[in-house]
């Protein structure tokens, strides 16, 4: 996928991330709510260092760069720090170094402790710092609070020079408890940070405040509210005191987890990461007018990206078909209806990102509303299909059956360019991106030698989606009595998959090949955009069988899971982005099309691996992606500098995975729930899933391993389903 990464003309790649923004070494934590994301350093701090992209974000923006905590001008020394299992909150425990006076130590090491815990609304930090004293004499001591506020795009973090920015003007103090922090950007908007402080603290100095404080001895206490609010457009965010603040988010976290299922399972490694899995995938989740949609991932891509959002929907769609109904609602609204080369949009096309933030605002960057992606038409229409056999909710399909017309119409019209019957791109304005396959770095879809394939390009897994989405077209069609346009499309799939297995098969190779380049020169390079075929469904069984058995060799599994690009390839280097990778979200393709074809073995394998890897990651939280280094035995996957993390569709990739497992599907039409020859792996005994919604009813399964044998045992179902076991 990637979205344009960064910034800077490197390598003729405008927006590639810098490794100098990496925050991999500086073992930060981060928090996401909303259009606010912070990245702290295990005390709490915000420091930077170089060009380090700690700080707090909102709406594109960098609202706070510095906010250092210091007791008479020592910094404490760190215990421990954590983010809570629910994602919610950041906690951090501290204590004194040894404090002198003029000639002796005042206060011995360990005598204090500093408790922080950090929280994120939309708009908002609140921070509650509590001083508590354990030693047998009474204290006195200078708390200080600095902070800074750069106001920086999140595309300068990432890397990209800019020749002039806005004003911003020094913080002043409004009242004894309280800071404003302005900036007017280029775009003409006044963004602000307001601190707020409670009690008001002895004093405020430029950017720091410092309390004066007397504990008393052996239990002492003294507590601070430091609350952060972040304007744009002169709209400030409501202040809210912080326990009133946080009761409001844990009561939005209890009704946000009615939307996906509950899994529980016998082993606790397992459980673990399917529950971080879930609240990551819940914190990632934006209310919008239209429903739920899954923002990309943090902190490079928290906005909305249609490609992420919808796979990340279909990757959940069995175990919380909302998120499927809020994205199709959302991209359905956002669809483009007009010509627009800089935007790369044109009538019928679904968006790639939308940004916000001053260089959105002023055209330095084109993703404001941009269309930059060849494949999230076809996927918003297979979506729609999936959504429907998953929910029968005939009444949403109506509602967007104009935008899934026009999405059609476009990959006739627009998608084909050369009328080859395959789908291409080439970008309509230097600004906008090169690749828009979901490997969009500049250098991702290459030739066997090596050299980069010319414009435009028709990708092997788009022609896959747009086999899928004719599929699905047909059957939405179908069901609302449009019939000759029903068979119309089964034949122009039918078409397709055969015309597609005719050029796109080499039979040198043992597997599709990556592209077409503007020539229509194969790109005979052997990839994992092959495991999206599977996939979609357009692979012939026996070649589906082929090209499995070449994505499970060492070259392309790694013993975590696929690599991006072949390590046989001339391109291949496994610390790169798209070229020799590992992403879990392709990998769970992968392994549920390897499932479709009745290829049970290696897609449980490919589960084992993204499993075993989480074991090795801190919170069992899958990244955007690793390094593609050959397994080593006891030793972690090599992270990659810049990944998201959490990244939606990372976070998804369990459930996809456990759904190719069980190859469990709905008829909501028919109401039947099949389990086609369900497998479990060995390190999982026992499954129960509860909460697997249609409508306002559930369903709830218990599944026992025997040596031979799965049972199944149906504790509830809604009135009128069928659930038909397939052994």
């Amino acid at each position: 996928m990637k979205k344009h990464d960064t910034l800077v003309k490197l390598h003729d790649d405008k927006y590639y991330i810098l490794a100098s923004s990496s925050y991999a070494d500086d073992r930060v934590l981060t928090l996401n709510y909303g259009d606010t994301f912070g990245i702290f350093d295990r005390w709490g701090d915000i420091k930077q260092f170089g060009t380090c992209s700690q700080g707090i974000y909102h709406q594109g923006t960098r609202f706070i760069s510095d906010m250092e905590l210091e007791i008479n001008h020592y910094r404490p020394m760190l215990l421990s720090s954590n983010i809570k299992n629910e994602n919610e909150m950041l906690s951090v425990d501290l204590t004194n170094p040894d404090i002198s006076g003029d000639s002796n130590v005042v206060i011995p090491k360990g005598t204090l402790h500093i408790s922080r815990s950090k929280f994120l609304q939309d708009g908002a930090c609140h921070e509650l710092i509590i001083l508590y004293n354990y030693g047998s004499d009474s204290h006195e001591l200078d708390l200080e609070i600095t902070f800074d506020a750069d106001f920086r795009d999140i595309f300068e973090v990432r890397g990209m020079e800019r020749k002039k920015r806005g004003r911003l003007q020094s913080p002043f103090a409004s009242g004894n408890n309280h800071i404003v922090v302005s900036y007017t950007g280029l775009d003409n908007i006044e963004r602000q940070t307001n601190l707020h402080f409670d009690p008001a603290p002895a004093s405020i100095k430029d950017n720091k405040v410092t309390y004066r404080i007397k504990l008393a001895p052996q239990g002492g206490t003294f507590s601070i509210n430091c609350t952060s609010l972040f304007s744009v457009y002169a709209n400030p965010v409501q202040f809210e005191p912080y326990f009133i603040a946080y009761d409001k988010i844990k009561s939005g976290m209890e009704k946000s987890k009615e939307l996906v299922a509950e899994i529980y399972t016998d082993n606790e490694q397992f459980n673990n990461w399917i529950n971080r899995s879930k609240s990551d995938l819940l914190s990632l989740l934006v209310q919008t007018p239209y429903g739920s949609y899954p923002y990309a991932g943090v902190p490079w891509y928290n906005t909305v990206f249609g490609r992420d959002g919808t796979f990340t929907a279909l990757e959940t769609l069995w175990v919380a078909p909302n998120i499927a109904k809020g994205v199709l609602l959302y991209q359905a609204a956002r669809q483009a209806t007009k010509i627009l080369p800089l935007q790369d949009a044109e009538p019928g096309k679904i968006l790639h990102e939308i940004r916000s933030g001053e260089m959105a605002e002023t055209g330095e960057i084109p993703f404001k509303l941009y269309y930059g992606s060849i494949d999230t038409t076809p996927l918003f229409v297979v979506l729609a299909g999936q959504y429907l056999r998953r929910t029968d909710d005939l009444a949403t399909i109506r509602n967007i059956w104009e935008n899934i017309l026009q999405a059609l119409t476009w990959i006739k019209v627009y998608g084909d360019m050369d009328g080859d019957g395959f789908v291409e791109y080439q970008r309509k304005a230097e600004s906008g991106l090169a690749n828009q396959g979901w490997k969009d770095s500049h250098d991702s879809i290459s030739h066997e030698n090596g050299d980069l394939a010319s414009f435009p390009i028709a990708l092997c897994e788009v022609q896959g989606y747009v086999y899928d989405a004719k599929i699905q077209a047909a059957y939405m069609a179908q069901r609302l009595g449009h019939n000759e346009m029903a068979e119309q499309l089964t034949k122009e799939a039918q078409d397709l998959k055969q015309r597609f297995n005719e050029v796109f098969w080499d039979e040198q190779l043992g597997t599709y090949i990556l592209a077409l380049d503007g020539d229509k020169k194969p790109c005979r390079v052997v990839s994992s955009n092959v495991g999206h075929l599977l996939y979609s469904g357009i692979a012939t069984p026996e070649r589906a069988a082929r090209a499995a058995q070449l994505l499970m060799s060492d070259n392309m599994f790694n013993g975590w899971g696929l690599r991006t690009l072949s390590s046989n390839a001339a391109r291949y280097n496994p610390m790169s982005y798209h070229n020799g990778s590992v992403w879990p979200h392709d990998t769970a393709i992968a392994a549920y099309g390897m499932a479709r074809y009745g290829m049970m073995e290696p897609a449980m394998r490919l589960m084992q691996g993204l499993f075993d890897a989480s074991l090795f990651i801190e919170l069992q939280r899958l990244p955007e992606l690793f390094c593609g280094f050959p397994f080593r035995q006891g030793v972690a996957p090599t992270a990659y500098p810049v990944a998201c993390s959490p990244q939606a569709w990372s976070v998804a990739a369990v459930f996809l995975l456990l759904q190719a497992c069980l190859s469990i599907s709905f008829d909501g039409y028919e109401k039947k729930l099949t389990l086609y020859k369900p497998t479990l792996p060995d390190y999982l005994k026992q499954v129960r899933i509860s909460n697997l919604r249609f409508g306002n009813e559930q369903f709830e399964l218990d599944m026992i391993k025997y040596e031979h044998d799965l049972g199944i045992h149906l504790v509830k179902k809604p009135e009128g389903w069928e659930i038909v076991t397939i052994k």
